[in-house]
């Protein structure tokens, strides 16, 4: 008998301690989609931020086209999208909030891991197709040379340091000589061909910086930006697309002698170089966070949040590759829902964040696009 009294007891006791255990709410579930762009940062943040508020979200991906079709239709709780949402078809009480900085990395497979040193000029001459070899001239004159570098102070882990006013600190300029044997090979060009924010903001870059070349208007389709046919007899196979920045680069790793361009993480995981792309002031700078943050600096904005870059910029140790993605979230989201928005989208513009994982060069937003964010997020559920 006193042994049952103190099996009950015992149950009675682990009830109330499981009780005691259990959070005070099961937590918010969000779930978004769009562009591909911020999903190296939303899986490194995503722990973090379960941990630190009690919610949970999950995002598809799919691209900065679906994730604009999906907040028109009111599918998700957050979207993100690379380029500016300005269709008609966009709701009025949608906003834009730029919380996502980092650069677009250009990156081939060539067989080896030294790096490469590209001009906007050559670039533009090998997506247009203008340039067909490795051994190029322009490519080898842009490989044999002096070439200078911007670099930023960082922190033990890695992470750019900032000043007061949020601009990286310049730690030194480094000058190099050097010398690369490029091989007799043709050159393979992998674009996306979906609807992409990465495509926008690259031929928004190459539009910018080679205007000459690239005469057709910017577009989130390569293709369509593409100068001339790029289904012509003369580009078959030699101009290769994907869907998606993890199939560009994972199609980039599988063809030898090719080149792509995607989001640096992207470049990693299927371990093909990456190239350090000259600047206006002269400087050759890979896509790390302390050349997009001073390019992200340099650039203007309007009412709305939208951006306007300035390609141009003799910033020290800008990389104008650099790029935001835009959040889009309907201001008029539920009640219950709100909070765990407003509280995801802070997080992700804190240094826990941005930080986690200092290799994928997401940069931390601040000085006056920071305090723009906190006026809108402010806006959500009010």
């Amino acid at each position: 008998m006193k042994s049952a009294k103190t099996m009950k007891i015992a149950a009675v006791a682990i009830a109330i301690a499981l009780f005691a255990a259990q959070p005070a709410s099961a937590g918010v579930s969000l779930t978004g989609a769009g562009a591909t762009f911020p999903i190296p940062l939303l899986d490194a943040c995503k722990a973090g931020y379960s941990a630190d508020s009690g919610n949970s979200y999950t995002y598809s991906g799919g691209g900065s086209g679906a994730g604009r079709t999906a907040s028109d239709k009111g599918i998700g709780d957050f979207n993100f999208t690379d380029v500016p949402h300005t269709a008609a078809t966009r709701l009025s009480s949608v906003i834009h909030i730029p919380v996502v900085a980092a650069p677009i990395a250009i990156m081939y497979n060539i067989g080896r891991q030294k790096n490469l040193y590209l001009s906007p000029s050559t670039i533009s001459g090998i997506f247009s197709g203008n340039i067909k070899m490795w051994n190029d001239p322009a490519i080898v004159a842009d490989n044999n040379r002096t070439v200078k570098t911007v670099t930023f102070v960082k922190d033990a882990k890695g992470n750019v340091k900032k000043s007061k006013k949020g601009k990286p600190i310049v730690k030194d300029t480094l000058t190099q000589k050097i010398i690369f044997s490029l091989p007799a090979q043709k050159i393979t060009v992998v674009y996306r061909s979906d609807s992409s924010g990465t495509s926008q903001n690259f031929t928004n870059w190459l539009v910018g910086t080679d205007a000459k070349t690239w005469t057709k208007p910017s577009s989130g389709v390569f293709a369509n930006a593409f100068p001339g046919d790029i289904n012509a007899i003369d580009n078959l196979g030699r101009l290769v697309s994907a869907s998606g920045s993890s199939a560009v680069a994972a199609l980039a790793a599988k063809t030898p002698f090719s080149i792509t361009y995607a989001e640096k993480s992207y470049a990693k995981a299927n371990r093909l170089s990456i190239a350090s792309v000259k600047n206006p002031a002269g400087d050759y700078q890979a896509p790390d966070a302390g050349g997009t943050s001073v390019f992200i600096g340099e650039g203007t904005q309007d009412a709305a949040g939208f951006l306007k870059f300035d390609y141009t910029t003799k910033a020290p140790g800008a990389y104008t590759l650099g790029v935001v993605s835009y959040v889009l979230v309907d201001t008029k989201i539920s009640s219950d829902k709100a909070p765990a928005v407003k509280a995801f989208l802070n997080y992700l513009l804190s240094t826990p964040c941005t930080s986690k994982d200092p290799s994928l060069e997401y940069t931390t937003i601040t000085g006056k696009l920071l305090a723009f964010n906190q006026k809108q997020i402010a806006k959500i559920g009010a």
